[in-house]
């Protein structure tokens, strides 16, 4: 028996990469992110090309590395982005991101500058990521999953001036997405995922409006694209940060019938930073479940008989046709020596599991 493999979004940005993650510059988180913004801000315009070349370097990189351990769907590496969520929104009409506004977030885990909202969120009727899967799966005969953030994780990681009613944002921010959800799929990508830990840190959120706007983000997606989402309890400083402040993790047991009987196909949930009651699983009776089996800001290298021991143990949950092992979230914090040396032991456990 064997179990398919997959990675989350980020992986490590080698050194000619023209911009930075956050966690990888020097100073505070507050510090971090507002240097990271206006740095992008400052780099947008590359009328030579020079940009593209690197950052189709490194996306080929990433695939390389991930399709080499062994992974069957691998990401683009998210190489083109400072962040998963600014990323989208420097494509949308109503984001100021000269102006930043400080906010404490994440339950006060971290204050930071984020771009302010200053008018009604629309798309600006030209397209990216489509041009972004053509060229990650140029590089692979594999499926490339593309990622997108969702409207209460966008809300969350920026600062409102402009809406007085947060449904309101929300849905708007969702119609944006699906145009470009919509975009992607006519490219030819099967697996888009849309990114919310914030249903983890705000679950009356996620069922008042959360889930209803996740499945607007998908409104018009052919059937046979894969609608994933990914839903994480919290994304560390650094690396071995383990006393992280995280989501609750009974956040998982009150949305999971909720997204069970949306129209999301797969869910991809974190359980090797802190374990599940794997009951969880028994919840989702139709959904594919993602479960996160490796830490990715842990430098510690987990075996192929702890990841086979931990799967083992979910398959008495859930079948097997409807399990793929994964990463935690992302694997930027890590460094692609680490990276790569978790992913072979993933995918060795996972492919040979017996």
């Amino acid at each position: 028996m064997a179990i398919k493999t997959t990675c989350i979004g980020a992986y490590p940005k080698p050194d000619y990469v023209p911009i930075v993650d956050w966690f990888n510059l020097d100073g505070g988180l507050t510090d971090s992110s507002s240097k990271v913004t206006e740095q992008y801000t400052e780099k947008m315009n590359d009328p030579d090309g020079t940009y593209e070349e690197l950052f189709q370097r490194a996306t080929k990189l990433a695939i390389d590395e991930q399709v080499s351990a062994g992974i069957d769907i691998p990401t683009d590496g998210e190489m083109r982005r400072e962040n998963y969520v600014h990323y989208q929104c420097r494509h949308l009409r109503g984001f100021d991101f000269v102006n930043l506004t400080k906010r404490v977030v994440r339950d006060g885990a971290y204050t930071a500058e984020f771009p302010t909202i200053t008018g009604k969120i629309e798309t600006t009727g030209q397209h990216f990521l489509d041009h972004d899967f053509r060229v990650a799966q140029s590089f692979t005969d594999r499926p490339v999953k593309i990622t997108i953030p969702g409207p209460i994780t966008i809300m969350d990681t920026t600062a409102n001036g402009f809406y007085s009613d947060e449904r309101t944002l929300a849905f708007d921010l969702a119609d944006a997405l699906n145009d470009e959800i919509r975009a992607l799929a006519a490219a030819g990508c099967k697996y888009i995922q849309v990114d919310e830990p914030l249903f983890a840190r705000n679950v009356d959120a996620a069922l008042d409006y959360g889930i209803e706007c996740l499945d607007r983000c998908f409104d018009g997606v052919p059937e046979d694209v894969k609608r994933v989402m990914h839903m994480c309890c919290g994304y560390p400083g650094h690396l071995d940060d383990h006393d992280y402040h995280k989501a609750d993790p009974a956040a998982y047991f009150q949305l999971a019938k909720a997204i069970d009987a949306s129209s999301i196909h797969q869910i991809s949930i974190e359980d090797a930073h802190r374990h599940n009651d794997l009951s969880l699983l028994e919840q989702f009776t139709q959904t594919t479940v993602i479960v996160g089996v490796v830490a990715i800001a842990d430098s510690r290298i987990e075996t192929v008989e702890e990841i086979q021991a931990r799967l083992k143990e979910i398959l008495e949950h859930i079948d097997a046709d409807r399990l793929i092992a994964a990463p935690d979230c992302g694997l930027g914090i890590l460094g692609r020596d680490l990276a790569t040396k978790k992913l072979n032991t993933l995918c060795t456990a996972a492919h040979q599991i017996i």
